[in-house]
């Protein structure tokens, strides 16, 4: 611990937090946009606001292209990087107790979309900057890399990478506590099929409120068209609600639509365990009511047959795992475009295992009817536990809290697997809940000053 540090930082509490607040305060959620803003107006304006922060500070920034930016201070060859991300998880604001962008302090907790996830740490990283170069002379370049896309394609670390100099040394504010030493690969998937309505029972509509593919979705509604008897509809539908413990309603839109409404809870695609998926109950009640009318769709058929409410692959037989864990899947889209429907998965693959095996098992046990596409994958980190970035960054953490706690592996992709020598590191506390892209996303200011006191010492040390 460095008593110096830590008072200088004790010092600045009420700036960390305002600066919080302003940041999360910016609804910097991707949007299609012009050239001027690749990923919504709202995701420059937090890169302005941060870039603006530093510069107040006396640090060097620079905005590349509205896409991602830098700030940076100190002389020298050698660059330690910091790698965080200003862009957010979209957020309903009728599942929260306050308003996801516009940040409250109740009861020492930072509440607010972002506030862990990044925001909150990307400021306690500033701040830690701050607190060194106010305090010391170094001899090397300190740099906070900050990027727009991190929720969607990571087109910002691509357009930085392209032009900018790589860190020779990096770490990223983006996940646990005590450091990440492996980050299982991450693929997203989708079964889709031709889709030809029937008259006697059909899909109208689907909505799931764009739930993106990284999140377990907590929404899902679907209106049904059909040419025979109301009564004889509802008759059907309440017995196979009656079958089982749904979180399913619904609502007679007329004599031939009804609308079906699943509610669950989100969380973030790496801990599927930790939410209630609301497509998943939806696609069994569907093929359910289908089957009742003797319609055949191979898609319904297949997800209740091989995925429905399992999370671990063992349907399908890929219950992968290693020493990063299980592999885990997340229901996460579905989809009616265009006469295609479409069912959106997103694994979590132990970094042992070859990818290319989880499209194969998808696809033998699809059908003619059924086709697969692997719409991404970003490839696993491994770093061996005695690197002396994942030593040092553990033994900080460590002394700084009182403990012996080795490194973890997660789901969860971070920009660590970016670059070269860079791992994660923080901002989520051992055995803390995990708010990262859940309703009332918060920080507690504890934290948040643990975070910044961290992270300066690891600035001066690495």
């Amino acid at each position: 611990m460095n008593h110096l540090l830590d008072n200088y930082i004790e010092s600045m509490k009420d700036k960390i937090i305002h600066s919080t607040c302003e940041i999360i305060n910016i609804p910097s959620v991707f949007e299609e946009d012009d050239m001027n803003a690749p990923f919504g107006k709202h995701t420059v304006e937090a890169l302005e606001y941060v870039l603006a922060l530093g510069k107040s500070f006396g640090f060097r920034t620079k905005n590349i292209d509205n896409m991602c930016g830098y700030i940076e201070f100190g002389e020298g060859d050698k660059m330690l990087g910091i790698i965080g991300h200003l862009d957010v998880v979209p957020a309903e604001k009728e599942t929260w107790n306050t308003n996801p962008f516009e940040a409250q302090v109740i009861d020492n907790n930072i509440y607010g979309r972002g506030a862990i996830d990044d925001k909150g740490p990307v400021i306690a990283t500033l701040y830690a900057m701050k607190a060194i170069a106010d305090n010391y002379h170094l001899d090397k370049r300190v740099r906070l890399i900050l990027g727009l896309n991190e929720e969607n394609n990571w087109k910002c670390i691509q357009r930085y990478k392209k032009t900018e100099e790589l860190p020779t040394i990096a770490f990223s504010p983006d996940a646990n506590f005590p450091c990440i030493y492996a980050e299982k690969t991450i693929e997203s998937l989708y079964l889709k099929q031709p889709y030809t309505k029937d008259a006697s029972l059909y899909i109208e509509n689907i909505s799931t409120n764009d739930n993106a593919i990284n999140v377990v979705p907590k929404f899902c509604e679907v209106v049904l068209g059909f040419d025979s008897s109301i009564d004889n509809m509802i008759e059907s539908l309440e017995k196979i609600l009656a079958n089982g413990s749904y979180s399913i309603s619904y609502e007679i839109i007329d004599n031939s639509h009804i609308k079906l409404t699943s509610l669950g809870t989100a969380s973030h695609a790496a801990h599927p365990n930790l939410g209630k998926n609301a497509i998943s109950p939806m696609i069994i009640i569907l093929h359910n009511l289908f089957d009742s009318y003797h319609i055949h769709l191979p898609l319904l058929d297949y997800f209740v047959t091989y995925i429905g409410d399992d999370f671990t692959g063992k349907k399908l037989g890929i219950d992968f795992e290693d020493e990063s864990g299980e592999l885990t899947l997340n229901t996460a889209q579905f989809i009616l475009k265009e006469n295609i429907l479409s069912l959106g998965f997103n694994l979590r693959i132990p970094v042992t295992i070859d990818y290319h095996r989880i499209k194969e098992v998808f696809k033998k046990y699809s059908t003619s009817n059924i086709t697969v596409e692997v719409a991404r994958i970003q490839d696993p980190l491994l770093i061996k536990k005695t690197d002396p970035l994942v030593q040092k960054l553990c033994a900080i953490f460590n002394d700084y809290n009182h403990s012996q706690l080795p490194p973890e592996a997660i789901g969860g992709g971070t920009y660590a697997r970016a670059f070269d020598n860079c791992i994660s590191f923080g901002p989520q506390m051992p055995g803390a809940k995990d708010m990262c892209h859940q309703s009332n996303e918060y920080i507690s200011i504890d934290n948040l000053l643990f975070c910044t006191k961290v992270y300066a010492q690891a600035i001066l040390e690495l």
